[in-house]
């Protein structure tokens, strides 16, 4: 398992990349993935946020995999096939600043996917994304503005067998 501690808007939160981790659904606060397409990765430009891999929160009667599917669309015009990849656990025991009446749990997940993109569509910025760029696996540390872990995760997404 790899650790990394991080500040989020001056809280410090312990992260933890669990490959294959099957995390309970009530504990989960969001899905993200990366995408593939003739061997580079897409990454969208969220208004305020810089490049990242797309994803986003579950929405109501929404499967993890369905939210992975429709954010991938949203924030880059594509669809294709996914495979689950494992969980980032988000901890709080550690953050002094936590709200325990806040949205999110003390301990919570993230899940991670890959999709090989079978359809890319045209990139019309109607949802909060404002761009959508294609780059070669190693430039990722370059361009992504992202916690370590998401770089262990790349590893994992480089690894996983296409569907």
């Amino acid at each position: 398992m790899n650790h990394a501690y991080v500040n989020w808007d001056g809280q410090c939160i312990k992260l933890t990349w669990i490959p294959n981790y099957q995390a309970k659904i009530e504990l989960v606060t969001s899905v993200h993935g990366y995408c593939f397409l003739d061997g580079k990765i897409m990454l969208v430009h969220i208004k305020n946020r810089g490049f990242n891999m797309p994803g986003g929160h579950i929405e109501v009667n929404e499967t993890p995999e369905e939210t992975f599917h429709r954010e991938a669309y949203e924030e880059g015009y594509v669809k294709g096939n996914i495979q689950y990849l494992g969980a980032l656990e988000v901890n709080h025991t550690e953050n002094t600043l936590f709200d325990v009446n806040g949205k999110y749990p003390i301990i919570g997940y993230q899940l991670f996917y890959r999709m090989d993109i079978t359809e890319c569509l045209s990139f019309l910025r109607e949802h909060e994304s404002i761009a959508r760029i294609w780059i070669e696996p190693d430039q990722v540390p370059f361009v992504m503005e992202n916690h370590p872990l998401a770089l262990a995760i790349l590893e994992n997404a480089l690894k996983a067998v296409s569907i």
